[in-house]
């Protein structure tokens, strides 16, 4: 699996006409990435029990609460909880590239935020066939819109994530390794026409170098 090159680009806020010369080298990183790390996921599916305004996955106390929960959840009976990963191996991979070339360990590490992105949609796609029939919303984060990152310890905790992909929480709610993903889809019986894309959802809103001229990624 190799990661997108135009979604490394976007990551390094390269614009829509990149230089040639940055595109071959992102091109190459992302050869040599692919070639030493693949992503890591798991996932679990959880019917949905409504609670005062949030959403409780059953058999466990797991509470999605909040706009964005309650917008893309609304239809939906079931949702699916996921963890992705491109592991400890990346990490070591960015502390060595620092080491002797600074400008490759950025490309390097836009390179795997498009590879971990990646492994998720490859997830999302396996859903889609386990569950024939149901009709998945776009998937939605810790920290996108008001779903809060304190989330992701009891999310790593029923999806058992530290011991099937090894990833860790940290006090302060990040996760270790440095390139890992938490998500929530919801799956319903009827097509789903909330979404979650866009400036006003994205983590990178404020320090977009995209929206700062004026442009967007088209997310």
């Amino acid at each position: 699996m190799l990661p997108d090159i135009n979604e490394a680009l976007r990551y390094l806020g390269a614009g829509s006409r990149p230089p040639e010369e940055l595109r071959q080298q992102a091109a190459q990183v992302a050869e040599e990435l692919a070639a030493q790390v693949q992503p890591r996921c798991t996932y679990r599916l959880f019917p949905l029990v409504r609670e005062e305004g949030s959403f409780r996955l059953d058999g466990t106390n797991l509470l999605l609460s909040g706009h964005t929960a309650k917008r893309m959840l609304a239809q939906c009976g079931q949702a699916v909880l996921m963890a992705c990963t491109l592991g400890a191996k990346f990490d070591a991979m960015v502390r060595s590239a620092q080491a002797r070339d600074m400008a490759r360990a950025v490309i390097l590490d836009a390179c795997g935020s498009a590879l971990v992105e990646k492994g998720c949609d490859e997830a999302e796609r396996d859903i889609a066939v386990r569950f024939p029939g149901l009709y998945l919303t776009d998937r939605f984060s810790p920290g996108y819109g008001d779903l809060p990152l304190s989330l992701q310890p009891g999310i790593c905790a029923v999806l058992d994530a530290e011991r099937r992909v090894g990833i860790h929480v940290t006090p302060s709610f990040l996760m270790n390794p440095s390139k890992s993903v938490t998500a929530v889809i919801g799956l319903s019986d009827k097509p789903q026409m909330a979404r979650i894309r866009g400036c006003a959802w994205c983590a990178m809103r404020e320090t977009c170098t995209l929206r700062k001229g004026g442009k967007t990624c088209g997310l």
